[in-house]
């Protein structure tokens, strides 16, 4: 396998502590919750299981919902949708819970870090498509398209601003908030079914509840540009990661604008997940800079699949757009998957730690 990491950032990597301030208006109460849940589990289950379980769970049934609603157009059954709020709850409680687990057993490890945030890039853009599907907002395609890239842009800029002042900064209203709204849109799809939402007394208040939302989170935008123009990192450029992020983003935007076969319109959730799993890539190594106090690079292989798409469209279609988005889907999965592999295994070998025990390794260096 192809090493990922220099050894210079593995040495870095030795250096590295975690730094959080702040806390959401929900996670106050919820902390109550996920102390008393830890509390119960034994002491040898390893943080990173609790996160890898979440993460499945959370990919399990956002995909399921997606499957029943390809273009989130399509009803889904109740149960799909309860199921979504469920698994989006113990992904939540997961989450929760796995940083304090792992100060319980005092295993504590950058890698807990990344996997953690690794984790949520990918189940961020799944939750997000997700909660689209079950408001059925392929019905209005500009704003499903608005609001998926919204989001992701935004988990992307407040790791972009830790990757700059070296300190995750928790706002008032956060991803807890984003994820309890989520619940709280799947429990009632399944219970009065996702026409629910444009009913004509309901739809003004779900489009006003929309529009708060977007706007706090382009608040939360500004918020974290200001502070990436105002710093500048312990590696040189703050601003280094930017094009990383607006690759996918304007390719995406033009691909939406122009496609003569209506691309998105048509494949709503695949066009998502092939460009949202190529901005989680970047996250990814975005996460990686930080944490090994490294810079970021200005390209990256996950650039490949916007790339292509972009490319066959410019060229007229000469090869069905469809079947060029699923090549491009399963190319950006793949190196998302290899990248993310490599990297755990070369911190876990230079750590000597597993990834999913708290046991250490033998040291190989001793």
């Amino acid at each position: 396998m192809v090493p990922v990491l220099s050894e210079a950032q593995l040495k870095r990597l030795e250096e590295h502590k975690y730094s959080v301030s702040g806390v959401s208006v929900t996670e106050r109460v919820l902390q109550v919750l996920w102390s008393w849940l830890v509390e119960k589990l034994p002491m040898w289950v390893a943080p990173n299981l609790l996160t890898m379980a979440g993460f499945v769970i959370n990919v399990v049934t956002s995909l399921l919902l997606i499957c029943y609603a390809p273009t989130a157009k399509e009803e889904a059954p109740a149960w799909v949708y309860m199921s979504c709020a469920l698994g989006v709850f113990l992904y939540q409680c997961l989450d929760g819970m796995d940083g304090k687990q792992a100060r319980r057993t005092g295993s504590s490890t950058p890698l807990g870090e990344l996997f953690d945030h690794g984790s949520d890039a990918i189940s961020i853009v799944l939750l997000a498509v997700a909660t689209a599907c079950a408001m059925k907002l392929g019905q209005t395609p500009y704003l499903l398209f608005f609001t998926i890239f919204t989001d992701m842009f935004a988990f992307y800029c407040a790791h972009w601003e830790t990757y700059v002042t070296g300190t995750m900064q928790v706002k008032f209203i956060d991803v807890v908030e984003a994820e309890n709204i989520s619940i709280a849109v799947h429990a009632v799809s399944a219970l009065l079914g996702p026409s629910f939402w444009y009913q004509p007394g309901v739809l003004p208040v779900a489009a006003t509840g929309l529009f708060a939302t977007v706007v706090v989170t382009l608040w939360k935008v500004c918020g974290n540009c200001r502070t990436i123009l105002r710093e500048k990192t312990s590696s040189g450029c703050s601003l280094s990661p930017g094009v990383a992020i607006l690759f996918p983003i304007c390719v995406a935007c033009i691909i939406y604008g122009t496609s003569s076969s209506h691309l998105f319109l048509d494949h709503s959730c695949l066009f998502l997940l092939m460009f949202g799993l190529a901005i989680a890539k970047v996250s990814n190594k975005l996460i990686v800079a930080h944490i090994t106090k490294s810079e970021m690079t200005l390209l990256d292989s996950s650039m490949f699949g916007p790339g292509v798409l972009l490319l066959n469209q410019c060229c007229g279609g000469v090869i069905s757009e469809h079947i060029v988005l699923w090549a491009c889907l399963i190319c950006v999965t793949a190196d998302l998957a290899l990248y993310c592999f490599s990297v755990c295994h070369q911190i876990c070998d230079h750590l000597d730690i597993y990834c999913f025990s708290i046991t250490s390794k033998p040291s190989q260096r001793r």
